[in-house]
């Protein structure tokens, strides 16, 4: 089990075309599952919260990576949440977002009770405004 989880913020070097554009590379000892939001764009409501959309889940095993995005990030801010095999959170977070237990991608971020799906806190990470981003997950002990 964790011990505790930190995350690191890391920009590689400007990858081929073919690169992915979002990763996230688990440096820790175990699985973890991870969904991401994002600004989606495109849809004319009053409602803000109906402009982003959820997606999970990959499971990224203990010292490797998963691309998430694959195409260039248009937005600054990629949302990301993670728990561990036994679903227990382990980044927190402070922007609510809609997840499901099993795959999904859910459109709009409020009333995910209401919705039938829960509620979760996703950490919100800053990209800076590049192409192309990578997000390390490592522990550390007490």
């Amino acid at each position: 089990m964790l011990a505790g989880l930190a995350f690191l913020l890391c920009l590689f070097l400007p990858a081929p075309r073919a690169g992915a554009a979002f990763t996230i590379c688990n440096q820790t000892l175990d699985v973890v599952n991870v969904a991401v939001g994002q600004e989606t764009g495109g849809v004319a409501a009053e409602d803000e919260t109906w402009k982003f959309q959820t997606e999970g889940w990959w499971t990224v095993g203990a010292n490797q990576c998963v691309n998430v995005i694959r195409e260039d990030l248009v937005n600054r801010y990629i949302y990301v949440y993670a728990t561990d095999v036994f679903w227990q959170p382990i980044l927190s977070g402070t922007t609510d977002m809609c997840i499901e237990s099993r795959r999904f991608a859910i459109r709009g971020i409020h009333d995910c009770w209401q919705r039938g799906h829960q509620a979760a806190k996703f950490i919100e990470v800053d990209t800076l405004e590049q192409a192309r981003w990578t997000l390390f997950l490592t522990t550390f002990g007490p």
